[in-house]
């Protein structure tokens, strides 16, 4: 493992190249507007460059799927996973697939997790931005 910070690049920390849906524009508002008490605990860890300054955005539209979370220095999709995923298991893999050929890496955390054990988590993001893509 590289403990240096990602290399920082010029972009505007989106996925680019990319025809946004207007509807899939209304749903992210709608999920940034009514988020998981897991998801707003962890965006106030990592909103504003808060984890040793990295970039994150939230419900980041990839390719057709909205993302909990995404990195873009650390190419990196971070899904908190509740009920619903144990749902939409086959959904979860066709969406892994799509970010994985795109070169992203996709880290699933579990809302017990984040709700429990927040400083184990933050450790484990900040360590996976780290690595070496």
């Amino acid at each position: 493992m590289n403990n240096s910070t990602p290399r920082k690049d010029q972009t505007n920390n989106i996925v680019i190249g990319q025809k946004i849906n207007p509807i899939k524009i209304h749903r992210v508002k709608e999920l940034r507007r009514q988020m998981t008490p897991a998801e707003k605990i962890l965006w106030e860890y990592l909103r504003g460059n808060r984890l040793h300054g990295l970039h994150f955005r939230r419900q980041q539209i990839i390719d057709g799927f909205i993302a909990d979370f995404y990195c873009h220095a650390a190419r990196l999709v971070i899904e908190v996973d509740g009920k619903i995923h144990e749902q939409q298991a086959e959904y979860d893999v066709e969406r892994e697939k799509v970010l994985l050929a795109r070169g992203l890496r996709l880290l699933r955390i579990k809302n017990e997790e984040v709700l429990q054990e927040i400083d184990r988590v933050l450790v484990l993001i900040y360590q996976v931005c780290c690595e070496e893509t």
